[in-house]
């Protein structure tokens, strides 16, 4: 559903009415927050790969990896009760499933990279919110 947003600009709640009702079911309160954050964040979230990409430009990041990504990040930053290694280890299956033979590496590397961040700035008390640098 993510991935088709990239292409339907259609609000999230009037994607899910739009699928059936088994579908509709999926669409639990854990989703409908990650999603909530994921559409809220997107651009936020983009600016943390872009910091992690070495020689490499966003717009060339595969459509589903992006998505993949933003994910994770969303995750990782939003839902302490997951995880973070958790979080990485289910994007790296999901590339393997649904992209490239690469993908996995490098969400891998990516997310490993902004965790290590994330994980140096909290011990340091860094309260300024999502940073990547």
């Amino acid at each position: 559903m993510l991935f088709a947003s990239e292409f339907n600009q259609d609000p999230f709640n009037d994607q899910i009415d739009k699928l059936d009702a088994a579908s509709q079911e999926k669409a639990t309160p854990y989703v409908r927050s990650l999603i909530s954050i994921y559409n809220e964040s997107k651009e936020e979230f983009d600016k943390v790969i872009i910091q992690k990409l070495e020689n490499w430009d966003l717009n060339r990041v595969a459509i589903i990896d992006k998505v993949i990504l933003r994910l994770a990040i969303a995750e990782i930053f939003h839902f302490e009760e997951i995880p973070p290694e958790v979080s990485i280890n289910e994007a790296i299956e999901l590339a393997k499933k649904y992209s490239t033979a690469g993908s996995g590496k490098f969400i891998n590397g990516i997310l490993d990279a902004i965790y290590r961040n994330t994980k140096k700035n909290r011990s340091k008390n860094n309260k300024e919110g999502i940073s990547a640098d």
